[in-house]
């Protein structure tokens, strides 16, 4: 009876692989014709018997050709998962095959997707044809910070912060590096996209100085991009937590840094906003923008001398610095609110009064100096009409009239 049985066994074994050979034959046949469909179909009846062969010969056979269909269908999702599968089967001889049928799937969705983000203006759409490209071809990881941007301009803000969290996962930088020459023509140094081109540009003569370059990484706008994408959802605490994990595995990394102290700057935190502009200027001693922002910080908490000093640090770092003498000049003008109350109560104390004039003079005399290099360096209707009006209150008649027409002229 066991060996009846066993030659049953083998039988049904052998009739099963014969069954599914036949199959196979007959879903290729059907692809030739381009009855993709009829393919499919037959392909799905067959799928339970070739999985169960454990022959690799037939379950290869049978994911290339299922990718194939499927390909052909426009069924990128699932032709993608099929061509995957293929591609874990070692030394199966249609891996080959599938690669030219794999790369006209990844130029035309990619395609599809660029046209639906710049022509169409169809965001959604966009970001999962970015994102199908990135499943078709994951070595492309571009493909998926593409899907989170699109995800993100059709405010899908669950989806791209899924789809920024699975570049973190795999450890994308967005680090590029531009092939660079300097123009003989222009003398500007020109991105020429590959070394082989630039390469080919430099020896023509048009081009000299070839050298590389790397871009940033894009590690911190990543972390940025998820905390303020879990802010627009009413999510701070998750925000905030984002990025002091990410500080945690990057504590010398500036720029996340900077984009914590903004969160809290968005929160009207000002407090903890200074305290990691304090810890920014311990990696970056000598940025001028650093000590500016403890400048604004200290002048919002009342601390005046504090902001006065930063204000002072930043010029000194970077002398053509506009916005940080126009601070400057603000800080010592804030001393002017207390001398006009003062003022305006003792309208009737003409000595008392004429002294907080006497005052308010040499309060405007010290900022002048902060104004008109601000001025100088960056004019605008503000730094003008408060010229103007400091002239007005010091007497100077000349630089008042000719600072009244020039803001006349700039309304």
């Amino acid at each position: 009876m066991n060996k009846q049985l066993v030659t049953l066994s083998l039988g049904l074994m052998s009739l099963g692989l014969v069954a599914q050979k036949s199959e196979l034959k007959s879903a290729e046949k059907a692809i030739k014709k381009q009855d993709f469909k009829t393919a499919i179909t037959i392909l799905n009846s067959a799928q339970e018997t070739v999985m169960n062969s454990g022959q690799d010969k037939y379950t290869s056979k049978f994911y290339f050709l299922k990718g194939q269909a499927l390909a052909a269908t426009k069924n990128y999702v699932e032709a993608a998962s099929s061509f995957k599968s293929l591609s874990v089967i070692a030394n199966n001889k249609y891996s080959a095959q599938a690669k030219p049928i794999l790369s006209q799937m990844i130029q035309d969705v990619s395609g599809k997707a660029v046209d639906l983000y710049n022509n169409k203006k169809d965001y959604k759409s966009a970001a999962d044809n970015f994102y199908l490209t990135y499943l078709l071809s994951p070595k492309d990881t571009s493909f998926a910070y593409n899907a989170a941007i699109s995800a993100t301009q059709a405010k899908e803000y669950d989806t791209a912060i899924k789809y920024y969290k699975e570049l973190r996962k795999v450890g994308y930088t967005g680090v590029e590096t531009q092939y660079l020459a300097t123009s003989t023509l222009t003398g500007e140094v020109e991105n020429l996209g590959s070394k082989q081109q630039r390469d080919l540009m430099v020896r023509s003569k048009k081009y000299i100085k070839p050298e590389n370059k790397s871009t940033e990484s894009k590690n911190a706008l990543i972390v940025k991009n998820i905390a303020l994408l879990l802010k627009e959802q009413g999510k701070t605490d998750e925000a905030i937590e984002a990025l002091v994990e990410a500080r945690k595995a990057n504590p010398k990394d500036l720029n996340l840094l900077l984009n914590e102290a903004d969160m809290y700057i968005k929160l009207k935190q000002m407090d903890k906003f200074g305290a990691l502009m304090k810890e920014a200027i311990d990696l970056d001693p000598t940025n001028p923008t650093l000590y500016y922002n403890l400048g604004v910080v200290n002048f919002n908490e009342g601390m005046v001398d504090e902001a006065k000093g930063y204000y002072k640090k930043a010029i000194e770092l970077k002398p053509d610095y506009g916005d940080a003498y126009m601070n400057l000049a603000v800080v010592v003008l804030n001393k002017d609110k207390a001398i006009v109350e003062q003022m305006n109560k003792n309208l009737d104390n003409f000595k008392k009064y004429d002294a907080l004039a006497l005052e308010q003079k040499e309060v405007y005399k010290e900022a002048l100096p902060f104004l008109e290099k601000a001025d100088a360096i960056k004019r605008n209707s503000d730094t003008v009409k408060t010229l103007m009006n400091l002239y007005e209150v010091l007497e100077m008649e000349a630089k008042a009239t000719e600072f009244r027409t020039l803001y006349k002229s700039m309304k």
